[in-house]
C-alpha cells in the first residue's frame, strides 16, 4: 500500500501548506514533493477516522497498474481525484459537469495557471472516462467540458555553450561521467540510478534501461560518453554493483543527482538544470540532425510519436533553411 500511504501523506502536507502559501508556491512545493517521494518508503499508520478511497476509484487505479502505468503517475492521479472528490462534496455517480466547472473556477481563482487546470482537465476526464466505459456511470461529465487554451511555455534545451560550461565546472570524473551519460542516452534520472556495472555493453556502446511501464529499451552510448565512464569505474575500489556511487559507496539517488547538478549550473552560471532537459537537449538534437522521429520515440521509449514531439525544441536556422530548399 506504499502508493496510499504517500497519497494520505500528500493531502497531509497540502491541508498544511495552505494556509500559508499563495496557490501558485503551494503548486510547485507539492509537485516537488512528489517527486522526492519516489526516493522515500512511506507507511501510514492508519486510525479510524482515515478517508477511504472509493471502491470506484481504486478500480480505476488497479486498472491503470494493470495497464503498467508507473508509481509516480498513479499517485498523482489518486491525488488529484480525491482533491476534486473532496471539493465536489458528493457521491462519484452524482457528479455534473457543473461540479467539474465549479472546481476549475475554484482553481482559477485561487491563482493556479491554465496549463495545470488543463492537465486537472485531463485527469478527471479519463477517469470519468473509464467508469463510463465500464458501465459504472451513465455519463463521463467532464465530456462537455472544452479543453482549456494556455500558452505553452518554450521548453528550450542546452545550447552547445551551456553544456560546455558544465563540463568546466565539473569537479570529479563522476560527475563528468553522469553529465556525459545523460547527454549521451536522454535517460531519466530514475533509470540512470538504477543501473548497474553490469548492464553497460561497452564493446557495443550500449544499455540496456528499464522505463516507465517496467519496459525495457537500448539506449546508446557515444565515444565521449563511454571513455569517461571507464574513466570514473576505472577509479572505483568498492563492491558495489551500482553504476553511480555517492561519496559513501552507496547507490546513488535522484535527489543526489539533482543536488550535483544544481551545484554544477550555479558554477557555470547555467539556469534550469535538470535531468529532464538532458533528455530534452538529445531529442531535439537527433531530431535536428536529421534521425527519423519514429526512431527518437524508440530511442527516448515513448509509445506516441506525439510524445516525442512535446520534447523537441525547434532549430529556427534549420526550418529557414528547409524552408529555402521547398520553397523555390
Amino acid at each position: 500500500m506504499a502508493t496510499q500511504d504517500k497519497v494520505v501523506l500528500m493531502h497531509k502536507v497540502e491541508n498544511t501548506l495552505r494556509p500559508r502559501m499563495f496557490a501558485n508556491l503551494l503548486d510547485e512545493a507539492v509537485t516537488e514533493i512528489q517527486e522526492h517521494l519516489d526516493e522515500f518508503d512511506v507507511t501510514h499508520i492508519k486510525s479510524d477516522e482515515q478517508y477511504e478511497t472509493e471502491d470506484m476509484l481504486q478500480a480505476f487505479l488497479n486498472a491503470k497498474k494493470v495497464g503498467g502505468r508507473s508509481e509516480k503517475t498513479i499517485v498523482r492521479y489518486q491525488y488529484e481525484i480525491e482533491r476534486f472528490m473532496k471539493f465536489a462534496n458528493c457521491k462519484t455517480r452524482d457528479v455534473t459537469t457543473h461540479h467539474i466547472r465549479e472546481y476549475f473556477a475554484h482553481e482559477h481563482d485561487r491563482g493556479v495557471s491554465d496549463g495545470t487546470i488543463e492537465g486537472l482537465r485531463q485527469i478527471l476526464s479519463g477517469y470519468f472516462g473509464w467508469l463510463e466505459h465500464e458501465k459504472l456511470i451513465h455519463m463521463n461529465p467532464v465530456f462537455n467540458v472544452d479543453a482549456i487554451k494556455f500558452q505553452k511555455k518554450v521548453r528550450e534545451s542546452f545550447s552547445d555553450s551551456d553544456i560546455e560550461r558544465l563540463k568546466r565546472s565539473c569537479r570529479n570524473i563522476r560527475d563528468m561521467a553522469i553529465l556525459n551519460f545523460l547527454l549521451s542516452t536522454g535517460c531519466r534520472i530514475s533509470e540512470v540510478v538504477n543501473l548497474n556495472r553490469a548492464d553497460i555493453d561497452f564493446e557495443n556502446g550500449e544499455c540496456i534501461v528499464l522505463g516507465k511501464g517496467n519496459k525495457e529499451r537500448t539506449v546508446y552510448l557515444n565515444d565521449v560518453a563511454a571513455m569517461t565512464l571507464k574513466e570514473y569505474l576505472a577509479t572505483r575500489q568498492d563492491n558495489s554493483p551500482a553504476l553511480f556511487i555517492s561519496k559513501n559507496l552507496e547507490r546513488l539517488h535522484p535527489g543526489g543527482v539533482r543536488v550535483m547538478l544544481n551545484k554544477l549550473a550555479d558554477s557555470a552560471n547555467v539556469e534550469n538544470v535538470h535531468p529532464h532537459r538532458f533528455r530534452r537537449t538529445l531529442i531535439t538534437n537527433l531530431l535536428n540532425r536529421g534521425m527519423p522521429m519514429q526512431e527518437v520515440a524508440i530511442v527516448a521509449g515513448h509509445d506516441k510519436v506525439d510524445t516525442t514531439m512535446k520534447y523537441f525544441s525547434y532549430s529556427k536556422n534549420r526550418i529557414k533553411s528547409s524552408y529555402q530548399k521547398y520553397s523555390t
